[in-house]
Parts: C-alpha cells; sequence; structure tokens
C-alpha cells in the first residue's frame, strides 16, 4: 500500500511539472528574416533570427589552410574563405589529426583498430555522473589537483586541415573552430576517428545508458565514435540505426570531397536555423510547434515525419490575421530585451549594460522599505531578480563574462539562497555556464558559453552618430572647435567668406543667444559666414567649404 501511494503521488507530481512549464515553438518568417521564439509558460525563453547574409554557421565543417602559427597565445589562425581567418586554439586540435591529414593524402597514418573496452562499459564521471545531484547539498571541493603539462602540437604554416565552426563571428572576430569535428543527428552525434562512446549528462538512468551503448555498440562501424543524445532514451533500435546509417553516409561524402577539393572550401553546411531548432529542441516537453509560412511548415512536417512520426501532430500552421508573434506576447517581450533597464515584479529592476570585456547587471530595489524589513525585502528582489536574470540572459544569448551586482545581503545564509537560485535557474540554460559563490562585496560572477551573436548584435547595429558609446560631444565642445579652427583659418588669411555645415542640432545652438553664437563668431573674426543645416552630418563635426577657393577646407586647418 505504501508503495502504491508512493508511485501515485510521484506520477502526480511529473504531470503536475509538464503541465506547469508550458513550453511552444513559435516561427515567423519575413520577407528577409526568419525568426524561431522558444516560449516558457507564456513568456519569451529564446529567440533564434536568421536573415541573407547572416546564415547559421555553428557546425560547418571547412576544408581550410593554416595561415599562422602562433605559440605565444597557443593558437592558429586558419583560412576558410572567410573575411577574417578562424581561430584555432591549441586545445581545440584533436590528438588524431593525422588521421584526418592521412585523408587529404598529406601523411600516411593508421587508424588504432582496438576497441576501447573501458568506453563499452563504463564512460567518463563527467558524462554520466555529474559532479552534484540536481538537488542536495553541494559536495566538499577536493584539493586542486597539479595542472596537467600542456599537450605539444604540431602544426606548419600552408598545411591543410579540417575544422569544424564552434562559434559564430562576433564584431571584427573570425569564427572559432576546432578540428574535434563531429556530425550532430537526431539522436546520436557521430564523432569519427574517435573509438568512444558517451552520453549525455541528462541521462540518469544506468540501465538505460547501458541498453543504449549495447545497440550504438553492435552497428557502429570501426574507427568511430558517438555521443549519444538524451532524446535517444526509451528509443527503439531501428531509429538509432537509421540515424547511424544516415550519419555515417554523410561523412562518407565528406571523405570523397576531400581527394578532389582544394582549399579553402566548405565541405559540410550544417541544417539551418529552423531545422537545426526543430531537430535539437523540439521533443515530448514541447506542447506545440505553431508556424505562419506554409512553406516553412511543409519543410518541418517533413522533417518530423522522418525522425519523430509522433510529434507531427503538434506542428500547426497559423491562419491568423494578426502578426503571430503579437498572437503570442513575443513582440513585447523582444522588444524588452533590447533595452538597458528590465523590470520586475516586486517593484525592482536591472540594468544590463555590456562592455567589450563583460556584461555588467545592477540589482536595484526600486521601493523604500523600513529597515526591519530590508534584508527580507532585500532577499525578496534578489531572488524574482536572479530568476529574471537567468531568463534574460538566455533570451539575450549574452556570452562570455557575467558580473552581477545583488542588493546587499547581512545574512550569509540569505547570500547562499539567492547562489542556490542562481544555480537552479541555470539547469534551463543548454549553455556551459560557471558560477561563483556570492562574494563579501554582493557581486556574482559567472561565465557562460558563447556560440552566437547576442540578441542586440542580431537585431541592432551601431549608432552612426554616437559610434556605440551611447554619448557625444556637447555642442558647446563642438562650437569651441570651430572657433579654433576659424582663429586657424582667418591667421593664414585665407578668405572672407565660407560656408559652414553642422547638424540641425548644432544649428540650432549657434543661433541661440543675442546676440547669436553665429554672429559672434563672425564679428570676433570678421568672416561672413553662410550656416548650411544638414542632417547627415555627424552631431559633433563639421564641415567648412570656401568660397574663394571653391573647395572643401575642413581638413586644411584641424587642430
Amino acid at each position: 500500500m505504501k508503495i502504491w501511494l508512493t508511485v501515485k503521488i510521484a506520477l502526480r507530481s511529473n504531470t503536475t511539472e509538464q503541465v506547469f512549464m508550458k513550453k511552444e515553438i513559435v516561427i515567423n518568417e519575413t520577407a528577409d528574416q526568419i525568426r524561431i521564439a522558444i516560449t516558457e509558460d507564456g513568456r519569451l525563453a529564446e529567440i533564434f533570427v536568421e536573415s541573407p547574409g547572416k546564415e547559421r554557421m555553428v557546425g560547418d565543417i571547412y576544408l581550410g589552410r593554416i595561415a599562422r602559427v602562433m605559440p605565444g597565445i597557443r593558437a592558429a589562425f586558419i583560412d576558410v574563405g572567410q573575411k577574417q581567418d578562424a581561430f584555432l586554439h591549441f586545445s581545440d586540435v584533436d590528438p588524431n589529426i593525422d588521421d584526418y591529414s592521412s585523408l587529404i593524402g598529406e601523411e600516411d597514418s593508421e587508424i588504432d583498430d582496438e576497441e576501447d573496452e573501458e568506453a563499452e562499459t563504463s564512460t567518463p564521471a563527467s558524462a554520466d555522473h555529474p559532479s552534484h545531484p540536481q538537488n542536495g547539498p553541494r559536495p566538499q571541493a577536493a584539493p586542486r589537483a597539479p595542472r596537467p603539462a600542456q599537450r605539444e602540437v604540431h602544426l606548419e604554416r600552408d598545411q591543410s586541415i579540417i575544422v569544424q565552426v564552434t562559434k559564430e563571428p562576433v564584431g571584427k572576430k573570425g569564427v572559432r573552430v576546432t578540428s574535434k569535428v563531429s556530425l550532430p543527428g537526431r539522436y546520436l552525434v557521430l564523432l569519427p576517428f574517435d573509438g568512444r562512446i558517451g552520453v549525455s549528462k541528462k541521462l540518469y538512468n544506468f540501465r538505460e545508458k547501458k541498453r543504449l551503448r549495447r545497440i550504438v555498440r553492435s552497428m557502429l562501424p570501426e574507427g568511430f565514435g558517438v555521443i549519444i543524445r538524451t532524446v535517444a532514451e526509451g528509443k527503439e533500435e531501428e531509429l538509432l540505426k537509421n540515424d547511424i546509417e544516415q550519419l555515417i553516409k554523410t561523412w562518407r561524402e565528406i571523405e570523397k570531397s576531400l581527394k578532389t577539393e582544394q582549399p579553402p572550401i566548405l565541405l559540410y553546411k550544417d541544417l539551418s536555423t529552423v531545422s537545426s531548432v526543430i531537430r535539437d529542441l523540439f521533443n515530448n516537453e514541447v506542447q506545440r510547434v505553431v508556424v505562419d509560412s506554409r512553406r516553412l511548415y511543409k519543410e518541418i512536417t517533413t522533417y518530423v515525419k522522418w525522425f519523430a512520426p509522433l510529434l507531427v501532430d503538434k506542428i500547426e500552421y497559423y491562419r491568423g490575421k494578426q502578426p503571430i508573434f503579437d498572437v503570442f506576447g513575443v513582440a513585447k517581450d523582444m522588444q524588452e530585451s533590447l533595452g538597458r533597464r528590465v523590470s520586475l515584479k516586486t517593484g525592482g529592476y536591472l540594468v544590463i549594460d555590456v562592455t567589450e570585456a563583460m556584461t555588467v547587471i545592477d540589482v536595484n530595489s526600486g521601493r523604500y522599505a523600513a529597515s526591519k524589513e530590508q534584508e527580507q525585502n532585500s532577499l525578496r528582489t534578489n531572488m524574482e531578480a536572479s530568476r529574471e536574470i537567468i531568463r534574460q540572459l538566455r533570451l539575450r544569448d549574452i556570452g562570455g563574462i557575467i558580473v552581477i551586482d545583488f542588493i546587499d545581503l547581512e545574512d550569509e545564509r540569505n547570500k547562499r539562497k539567492v547562489y542556490e537560485e542562481l544555480r537552479k535557474e541555470f539547469r534551463k540554460d543548454r549553455a556551459k555556464v560557471t558560477v561563483l559563490p556570492m562574494t563579501e562585496f554582493g557581486l556574482v560572477q559567472i561565465t557562460r558559453q558563447r556560440i552566437r551573436q547576442s540578441i542586440m548584435q542580431s537585431f541592432s547595429e551601431t549608432c552612426p552618430v554616437c559610434a556605440g558609446t551611447g554619448i557625444v560631444q556637447s555642442r558647446a565642445t563642438v562650437f569651441t572647435e570651430i572657433t579654433g579652427w576659424l582663429s586657424r583659418f582667418k591667421a593664414e588669411g585665407k578668405g572672407f567668406s565660407i560656408k559652414l555645415t553642422v547638424h540641425p542640432y548644432l544649428a540650432s545652438y549657434l543661433k541661440e543667444g543675442k546676440p547669436s553664437h553665429l554672429f559672434k563668431l563672425m564679428w570676433k573674426n570678421k568672416i561672413f559666414i553662410k550656416l548650411d543645416s544638414n542632417p547627415a552630418v555627424p552631431v559633433s563635426s563639421f564641415k567648412v567649404y570656401s568660397s574663394s577657393q571653391k573647395r572643401d577646407v575642413t581638413e586644411d586647418f584641424k587642430g
């Protein structure tokens, strides 16, 4: 009786959790963009954008040529045919690189035919056994082991090399690549020349892991390895077999290309953004996929019928007249994600500032509380802020170093609660994350994996006026520069009449006062100035045209 009650309560708990987290995929196609929104409980959690000239590059495989080797930073730059050379760190160079080189006829080497018996019976702790359980006390940190000796890497300029894109280009930086090539499928990820079998960290059932390893090992060709994805849990042998066969076929086609092509060249183009999102994220946890494009609807339906026929009924074609993102509340959340300030329900707010080196997030209470309630109010605001911060990091796809300045807390237990809340919320995040405990100054330091451009980079451009700084020179400062320019112009006696072209914002300043700033300039320098207002001229700049010389003389007399 007790056992039956326990099972019944557990089932009820799981059902409640699934109902509570309503997950949907909403896809919108416009004339020049495809936007994919992932919503959780009706709120935007992630957004993906694909537009002409900004196609997804992660997963693409190139035959490149080494342009430069930089031993000082343990990296090489690879020419893959893009504007900027790709960055390859020595830690991303596959130890079996000679096996890849043998394919392109540069070096003779044999693939190790010995099976890795240990890989079949067990996997590394990081793959099967997380360092700490999902819930429960965190184990004490083990003594730090000595850093392993750096592996020697031998790369030479002009050497041909197979690389795969792992990170999209950001700013002026090119793509980041690895020579540890892999081919992702629906249930498995194929690892050429790597005989190990890994399992997703999110697959915890020991019997199921053993079953999947046994099935995969029985059908995997020699010299190949795989990583078994979470969605493979409970799947039939036939589905896994089809996935392996398709991946092997794709790799054989890449091998053929290697024999005839010369670097730099694209060997393999990964799926489009839409197809990759459907492949990686569309599972039983998703309530439905709604798409407003008939073309994409047919494309997605055909693709899903191939790998997961039972999910086809969850795909819907949107026929409404209102924009699909308006109906699902995505447009409003997207607009908020571009702002610097984010409001919290408790009355507090976040201020998110992105710099070149890191992202800084400031948590503010937004309202006054009596001193006796200050600790609890601060804790309540910090807890809500923790949940919203993780959502914003996922939504904006912010990577790199992140520093959060929480509201000051006195009680160490409350600081611990905020830290645990952050760790709990980050379990929803697919990116690799490291979170350090709160410092005595109330700061939390985070590093988050950066793969693609952030939403700010996808949806915005650098301001042509302020060049991304958010500020411009004051009009008084520009006026002083004009005064200096005129002094140098008159000192050389170059004329008595000029045309001064400025931005309308600065032109209004020159006309202010009685007498005006413009009149004072003319009176002081004994020169006639024809003022021209042009919005194309930057706010903090000006142009001068000489009537006597009949040319632009701006640069001639700049200080």
